[in-house]
């Protein structure tokens, strides 16, 4: 009888790149993907607490299981991420004693390995394989790198853009953020190591990897005359089948012209910049201790542009922080209609326990005003985002394909731009053309104009979400 696995995730894309590895660890171990928990026999939680909102959302589903693992005790319960947190958390055990094996962020899946297997040779096998990995860090990165293990059972294919985590942890420390101590100091992975996982993802048809770290531009800092991130592009740049590289997230303090000119010169690397201001008042910056003014955020996003002229610049931005005064607010509301950036992630600040934000400041803005706030840049940002969108209308963009959506095709633009379009044949994972006759702000829609030819067979998702 075949043995299956469920994955609930919520949180950032580094969650979704931990949980692929897990993924890869079960698979290899004969678990096959279920759609539902009630049918899974392992059943393991992503969970997220950037935010007290994402943090209750995971407690809440947490305590869904309970009476699932009273009628089903044999099957296997594991939580991961950064509820559990680098240090883990005895307070947990304690609350959720049903909960067979707690993981921190980042991990390789070998607590669930050992757990499952009763036994230490397959987490043994791990451990001599991150040993190898490791060794690699002295050798020339694109040259030489170790044969993946070989699967115990097939692997199921992969979705078509993949994460892939850089650089774990953060030692920046943000005074809102909890990052650091959830996900620890800052540590980079090898570029072998690194490369060896984009060949095994591209194998299984992958055309599309995003690069992850909560400073992706600070990869390679933390090794002494090691490569930097500029550097590593250029060599995932040549991995052969690979048609887009991404990276995100990105500070505004460690963007470097390197790294500009790799996106503008390497063909893979889509000219897509994710660069947080996080907020547009000087004394609220100083407070957040994000370490630049907006003056030198303006500079840069100016500089971007000279660069990479045609560059989609993300940015992310909280409302609310302690003591932002409404001028200060209106502050951040002017940068970002001065700026016009392609795409916002917006927040409400929430105080994360542990954080020098919630120890030292008073969380003084209702969250009546907040929201208010909240809305006024979400209906700037959506002004921007139809005007920006209604620029392609009549042109023709390269698409890739990801999926079918509700009987269309979706897929999106080197620029990261989201598209639908109809066509009867199969271009899941094709890199197609299509002219464009709809824009709105959040998407565009249109006809094929052309493709190119098939690279590798069409696939089905592999994680059951």
């Amino acid at each position: 009888m075949t043995k299956t696995y469920h994955f609930w995730i919520t949180g950032c894309q580094m969650n979704y790149a931990d949980a692929r590895r897990v993924a890869t660890e079960l698979e290899k171990l004969g678990y096959q993907p279920t759609p539902r928990a009630e049918d899974a026999d392992v059943v393991v939680l992503e969970t997220c607490t950037v935010r007290q909102q994402s943090e209750d959302k995971a407690y809440h589903k947490l305590q869904s299981l309970r009476p699932l693992k009273a009628r089903r005790p044999d099957m296997t319960v594991a939580v991961m991420g950064c509820v559990v947190g680098v240090r883990g958390n005895e307070a947990l055990t304690q609350r959720f004693p049903f909960v067979d094996v707690f993981m921190e962020p980042s991990t390789d899946g070998l607590p669930l390995v050992s757990h499952l297997t009763q036994d230490s040779d397959y987490a043994l096998e791990l451990a001599e394989t991150a040993a190898r990995h490791a060794l690699m860090d002295a050798q020339d990165a694109g040259e030489s790198v170790p044969a993946p293990l070989p699967p115990r059972s097939p692997a199921p294919p992969l979705s078509i853009s993949a994460p892939v985590a850089v650089v774990y942890g953060c030692s920046h420390a943000c005074t809102f953020c909890i990052i650091p101590q959830k996900r620890g100091r800052e540590r980079s992975r090898s570029v072998g190591e690194i490369v060896a996982e984009v060949r095994g993802l591209v194998a299984r048809g992958v055309k599309e990897v995003v690069l992850l770290g909560q400073i992706v531009d600070r990869y390679g800092t933390d090794v002494p005359d090691g490569p930097d991130l500029a550097d590593l592009l250029r060599v995932v740049n040549d991995v052969d089948g690979l048609e887009r590289i991404r990276f995100l997230t990105s500070h505004p303090n460690y963007m470097t012209d390197r790294i500009l000119r790799a996106v503008a010169d390497l063909p893979k690397v889509m000219p897509q910049i994710e660069v947080p201001i996080q907020a547009g008042d000087n004394d609220v910056l100083e407070a957040m201790k994000r370490g630049y003014t907006r003056e030198q955020y303006r500079e840069l996003v100016q500089h971007v542009r000279e660069v990479i002229p045609d560059a989609a610049i993300h940015c992310d931005v909280i409302v609310g922080f302690p003591g932002e005064s409404e001028a200060q607010f209106m502050a951040t509301y002017d940068i970002l209609a001065e700026l016009r950036l392609d795409k916002l992630h917006l927040a409400r600040y929430s105080p994360r326990p542990g954080t020098v934000s919630a120890r030292r400041m008073a969380d003084d803005v209702p969250d009546e005003e907040k929201r208010r706030r909240f809305h006024l840049i979400e209906a700037l940002q959506k002004e921007v985002s139809t005007e920006k969108m209604r620029r392609y209308l009549g042109q023709t963009v390269e698409v890739l394909v990801e999926e079918r959506d509700k009987g269309r095709w979706r897929g999106r633009t080197p620029h990261n731009k989201l598209v639908f379009f109809d066509d009867p044949r199969d271009l899941r994972g094709q890199l197609v053309r299509v002219q464009v006759s709809h824009t709105g702000p959040w998407s565009m829609s249109g006809t094929t104009a052309d493709r190119r030819p098939p690279t590798a067979e069409s696939i089905p998702l592999t994680l059951a979400m």
